[in-house]
């Protein structure tokens, strides 16, 4: 069954970290692909927060840049998602997805980060 599966949110302050961590099995092989982590806040849309490519490079939005860390664990086929210095508009359910070798992007169910300020 294939499947992605994110862990790590809670409720955290202003200022403080999180480590987000994105599980895959079955046909998704993260060293072959790029790992999309996304974000939706209630009431707004969908929106991209970071990806890490096959390769390792890394792309942030604007928003996070600077503060949130994108890594990679081949060995354990898993995604990391740092967050540093999170701000109250940091709170959403952040998703991780994937493709499959059938060539279908997969996503998580989520994982809600809420931020205090």
């Amino acid at each position: 069954q294939v499947q992605l599966v994110e862990s790590g949110g809670g409720l955290v302050q202003a200022g403080g970290s999180l480590r987000l961590s994105c599980t895959g099995s079955g046909s998704i092989f993260f060293s072959a692909n790029t790992v999309r982590w996304d974000r939706q806040a209630p009431g707004k849309e969908r929106e991209l927060v970071a990806t890490i490519s096959s390769g390792g490079g890394t792309m942030y939005a604007d928003s996070v840049k600077g503060r949130f860390t994108a890594s990679r664990d081949n060995a354990k086929n898993m995604d990391y998602l740092q967050m540093n210095s999170l701000k109250s508009e940091d709170t959403a359910v952040y998703y991780c997805s994937a493709v499959t070798i059938a060539g279908e992007r997969v996503w998580g169910p989520g994982t809600q980060v809420t931020v205090s300020s």
